[in-house]
């Protein structure tokens, strides 16, 4: 359960959850996604309007605002090793991540996108202004008001006037009702290296707010409060999957991890050799890892560019979700179909505490299966040596 908050909480996460409306239409179809490059083609934008959703939600690394110095090793600036005296990692001006902003904002697709739907988010690191940054960011206040520009944020919005850029929308008619809740998790963040807060004291208390408030059907969170028919979604990793956790509400807790729009782990390598990456993400041991016949590759896992995708069939009895991980035609890679009825906690069919595949976390195998990886890596590379 660690792992599964803390990927949602680094990654900018959002909820959704069904309460009062603003806007009265019936939400059905809601697309998500994180890290978009400005600088790399950006065709993915095809088959997210082709899915052609009402609601689309940033997750953050909108843009990628901060500098990326090379690797150096040797030279006078380093950049990596044991005498590193530069960061890898530098701010841009703020003139800079204006021009980055516009230049995402004018993505032919994008540009579509805007067009039809509407579109909310809230930011990370690389958006937020410079890679891992807290509240120590000194741009933090004009950066801000950079993010919500380019989210067509209207200038009378409290966002505007807070500190930092949690907010909720709500959608719907009563008893179909979908809240948007997101999360920022960069304002107000204190050092990593402390025993400090994520979002800090204001923040905590109206999340607490937003969820003491009307009861409602679905809840997409990255908080401990408890609510039924909660799950996740996340970002930041650069490859999707959905993970599972049975044993912390009465009822599975899903997180869907979609992860990038334009950055992704495979890309990294050749794509001769892009199985490897299928291969490690498969032998690595994941007890919270949904995998079932709707996946593409035995790992479960999806490593090439791709979005999220939620379909909800308010018509169905009982209704109905559809969540899937797609990638650049549209195609589902991963997914899961979640009837409601089984996100409540009144429909225990787990015992907190039952010891079964998606209640057992990794640090709680047997030593021999946790570092089988790392087990077989040294391995290979003792027959390497040995073979010299």
């Amino acid at each position: 359960m660690e792992r599964l908050v803390a990927a949602v909480l680094a990654a900018g996460v959002l909820q959704v959850l069904l309460a009062t409306a603003d806007d009265h239409y019936l939400l059905s179809r809601i697309a998500f996604g994180p890290c978009a490059n400005q600088n790399a083609p950006q065709p993915i934008w095809d088959a997210i309007n082709k899915f052609d959703p009402q609601v689309f939600i940033w997750l953050g690394d909108n843009i990628y605002g901060d500098i990326r110095r090379p690797f150096n090793f040797l030279v006078k600036e380093r950049t990596i090793g044991p005498w590193k005296n530069a960061p890898r990692f530098i701010p841009s001006s703020s003139s800079e991540m204006l021009s980055r902003y516009n230049s995402a904002k004018n993505v032919p697709g994008y540009l579509r996108l805007r067009a039809k739907a509407k579109v909310v988010g809230t930011w990370d690191d690389h958006d937020y202004g410079l890679n891992d940054a807290g509240k120590e960011l000194s741009a933090k206040t004009t950066n801000q008001r950079l993010l919500l520009d380019f989210l067509d944020e209207p200038q009378d919005s409290p966002r505007r006037k807070q500190d930092g850029v949690y907010t909720s929308y709500t959608f719907g008619p009563p008893g179909k009702q979908v809240k948007i809740v997101l999360l920022d998790t960069r304002y107000h963040r204190d050092p990593l290296s402390s025993d400090g807060s994520v979002l800090g004291d204001s923040q905590w208390s109206w999340l607490g707010k937003e969820l003491r408030g009307p009861p409602s059907a679905i809840t997409i969170i990255g908080s401990s409060i408890q609510r039924d028919g909660v799950f996740f979604i996340s970002g930041d990793v650069h490859f999707g999957e959905i993970t599972r956790y049975d044993c912390a509400a009465g009822y599975p807790l899903y997180d869907i991890t979609s992860s990038g729009l334009t950055q992704a782990v495979e890309k990294v390598l050749p794509s001769p050799l892009r199985f490897i990456v299928r291969f490690l993400a498969w032998f690595t041991p994941s007890t919270m890892r949904v995998k079932n016949q709707n996946c593409r590759y035995r790992s479960c896992t999806y490593g090439e560019p791709n979005f999220g995708a939620i379909q909800i069939d308010w018509d169905a009895s009982p209704v109905n979700l559809k969540i899937q991980v797609r990638d650049i035609n549209g195609l589902p890679v991963t997914g899961v179909d979640i009837s409601l009825s089984a996100l409540q906690a009144w429909n225990r069919t787990i015992k907190a505490g039952q010891d079964q595949r998606h209640c057992t976390l990794e640090v709680k195998l047997p030593w021999i299966v946790r570092y089988r990886l790392a087990i077989l890596v040294y391995s290979v590379l003792a027959l390497l040596l040995l073979a010299l």
